[in-house]
């Protein structure tokens, strides 16, 4: 029996976060085992990784690195045996997550993220994203409502804008796994084009 993966994605701000746990009630519901994680994350080492990523001083590459390393960390320990028990998996945050904020907002090369993806979590994708969309200057208002910025969400607008610009870039490249939730919406709303996108998985 195998398991679902689904990923949330989106920048800073955009909500995600808000919803998982509604998700999780939701397909606990229906009979699923359910699994909560995050990345970078979801295992006492990873946890520890991102503590780095999030607060030290670094260049591109080695926080790309770091973020792959965890990565790996994660799908070994947690993911991978969680699929394997038929549990599905909803994440904070996946792969695509790195293409957006080390490939198009730091700049690292798309072909050096693509080896690392292959090298790292082979032909493991996520089921289904999540993608919450919402303009770069709305998600710093909410931002700065909410919380201190860590080191990316201290990054300008300009920075955000290539963080989603990259993500609708990956989302033509995997149209089929992605949905696309305006999440500048209230959160009933956006709830319900989550909804709307599991009923149509009959999820």
């Amino acid at each position: 029996m195998t398991g679902r993966l689904i990923t949330f994605e989106g920048i800073d701000g955009a909500g995600k976060s808000t919803h998982i746990e509604t998700i999780a009630e939701r397909l606990r519901a229906a009979g699923a085992a359910v699994l909560c994680t995050r990345e970078p994350g979801g295992t006492p080492l990873a946890e520890r990784l991102r503590e780095l990523v999030l607060h030290e001083t670094m260049d591109a590459l080695t926080e790309t690195l770091l973020v792959f390393a965890a990565r790996r960390h994660h799908l070994q320990q947690v993911i991978e045996p969680a699929l394997a028990r038929g549990d599905t998996v909803l994440c904070d945050r996946f792969t695509d997550a790195t293409f957006a904020y080390q490939g198009g907002g730091r700049g690292v090369e798309m072909a050096v993220l693509q080896s690392l993806e292959h090298w790292v979590q082979g032909q493991r994708q996520p089921d289904l994203t999540l993608w919450f969309d919402l303009p770069a200057e709305v998600a710093a208002l909410r931002r700065a409502r909410a919380r201190a910025a860590d080191r990316f969400e201290q990054e300008d607008l300009e920075f955000f804008e290539r963080v989603r610009a990259a993500y609708l870039a990956r989302m033509n490249g995997a149209p089929d796994r992605f949905v696309r939730l305006d999440a500048a919406l209230d959160r009933d709303a956006v709830r319900q084009q989550i909804n709307g996108a599991l009923d149509a998985r009959r999820w």
